[in-house]
């Protein structure tokens, strides 16, 4: 969402590109600048032609994720944005995690090869000096395209071991596999799944405050990695 993007490029004093480095038809919008030597492009999915929101879920995510990576050419993608935590996994509004690994919860597929097919597990890199260095939990990252949650999915997660609930990461992520492209997801929570609230009341409240802790945090990812490979993570 173009909300939870908006601090960090403010922060990075980053330039919107136009038209966008994606090129049409994708509504999806591209913000580019530097830290230091490192070139940093942002890329928000942008706003559903038909209906003027956010194009929120997975296809969304794929397709932006697509066509910039064949425009940029990165070196490392990182999914940054807001999710759903457990308190199962200890988790709190505003916490900031970094992937372990991308996962599905809503592809169920029951048939031999087609339940992993389903799932389609993306190891991330190992970041643990960066999540110690930062302050940052580690944990699973559980992809589906709705924002509250079923019994069915709370079952599948749980069965994923997820850390954070969200809509795009596990899309982004097999995209940037089939290009061989290291990801790992930078994610602030806004809510609790397994808490006693409503998810789209305490999404909307804690929005705000999620992007601005996943701001203060992005910059110092930058920070961490400018100049070096993933092999400092």
């Amino acid at each position: 969402m173009e909300a939870e993007a908006a601090p960090f490029v403010q922060h990075m004093q980053l330039t919107k590109d136009e038209p966008s480095l994606l090129g049409a038809p994708l509504p999806a919008i591209s913000y580019s600048g530097a830290h230091g030597a490192t070139k940093i492009v942002v890329v928000c999915n942008g706003k559903d032609a038909l209906h003027g929101v956010d194009s929120v879920g997975t296809v969304g995510a794929a397709l932006t994720a697509f066509a910039a990576i064949q425009a940029v050419k990165p070196d490392l993608v990182i999914n940054a944005g807001t999710c759903g935590g457990f308190k199962a996994m200890g988790g709190e509004i505003g916490d900031v995690y970094v992937s372990s690994s991308f996962k599905n919860h809503d592809r169920r597929i029951p048939l031999p090869g087609f339940d992993k097919f389903g799932t389609y597990t993306v190891e991330a890199p190992e970041c643990l000096k960066l999540a110690a260095a930062l302050g940052l939990k580690v944990g699973v990252v559980s992809t589906g395209n709705s924002l509250d949650c079923t019994p069915t999915d709370a079952e599948v997660m749980k069965a994923n071991e997820a850390s954070v609930k969200e809509m795009e990461g596990a899309a982004i992520a097999q995209v940037a596999q089939m290009y061989g492209v290291p990801i790992f997801a930078i994610k602030s929570v806004t809510d609790i799944v397994d808490g006693d609230r409503t998810t789209g009341e305490e999404f909307m409240e804690n929005l705000g405050a999620a992007a601005k802790a996943l701001q203060e945090k992005l910059p110092k990812v930058i920070e961490f990695l400018a100049g070096n490979t993933t092999a400092c993570l």
